[in-house]
């Protein structure tokens, strides 16, 4: 238990914190894979000033003759777009989920995942880490398909002056997420993460990784890499059990230089759900 003055303190260093916004925001036509189709729309349904035909309430008044109105919207897209936490059902390795989980109908239903589905996944505040391996490098953004080594992990965190522990969130940025907005072609070729640094990642603990691309691996494999481009997925996530977060806007902590923080994101209770969109944010403390 705290004391009251270990209590005032706390409290004290959490007002007083620099917050960090770490979403993209979400608009029509924002970056996906077509394996994501159909991405994300969002529909104007109800509208003000329209007068209500039918049912009372039907368009944006709620009753004739009341002066009140009001609108609503609807969203047609799949969970994997946008800011958002893949749950452990989102991948099976050799037809087997996180824990051996064999894939089957009773578990993979219309309705979505008797098992680890998105609403299962926890309620996330960890120690942060960010990675930044353009600022190291001495460029704005990493080159397309550029695979980021433990080498320059290891250079990251020794330039930064933080060490990553067991339990941590690792975020890596590649400097894409500055073209989540403005060059979509751009945004869908970005640089990733190694297979070596996911192993080395495992083997240190952590519990969360997340990148300012779509899936944390590089997305585009130059010439001559051949190898698959998505370990990261099969190993972490459906053999280790460690949570991806993707399309993350990582510039804040960047031009902040904020490299240890407390990271925190709420995944929403999709039952059944492969993936969650979330809100992470970054406090420096």
């Amino acid at each position: 238990m705290y004391s009251e003055s270990q209590l005032s303190d706390l409290i004290h260093s959490i007002s007083s914190a620099k917050v960090y916004d770490l979403e993209q925001v979400r608009y029509n036509g924002m970056p996906y894979f077509m394996s994501q189709t159909p991405g994300y729309h969002y529909f104007l349904h109800r509208r003000h000033g329209e007068k209500p035909t039918g049912q009372p309430g039907s368009h944006g008044h709620t009753h004739p003759g009341v002066p009140l109105s009001a609108t609503s919207g609807q969203i047609n897209s799949t969970d994997h777009v946008g800011t958002h936490i893949d749950a452990l059902c989102h991948c099976a390795y050799e037809g087997k989920l996180y824990g051996g989980i064999e894939v089957s109908s009773e578990i993979q239903r219309e309705d979505g995942y008797t098992v680890h589905g998105a609403e299962l996944i926890p309620l996330i505040t960890s120690r942060g880490i960010l990675i930044d391996a353009p600022a190291i490098k001495g460029v704005d953004a990493l080159p397309e398909g550029y695979e980021i080594t433990k080498e320059d992990m290891q250079e990251c965190l020794s330039s930064q002056g933080v060490e990553i522990k067991e339990g941590d969130t690792v975020l890596a940025r590649t400097g894409y997420d500055q073209f989540w907005m403005t060059d979509h072609h751009k945004y869908l070729r970005a640089a990733g993460v190694s297979k070596e640094v996911d192993l080395w990642l495992a083997d240190k603990g952590v519990s969360v990784i997340g990148c300012d691309n779509t899936g944390w691996d590089h997305t585009y494999a130059a010439p001559p890499k051949h190898e698959r481009t998505h370990f990261a997925h099969e190993y972490l996530l459906a053999q280790r059990g460690i949570y991806i977060i993707e399309n993350m806007n990582l510039e804040p902590l960047s031009t902040a230089k904020c490299y240890e923080f407390l990271f925190v994101c709420l995944p929403l209770k999709f039952r059944g759900a492969t993936a969650s969109w979330v809100r992470p944010i970054a406090l420096s403390i």
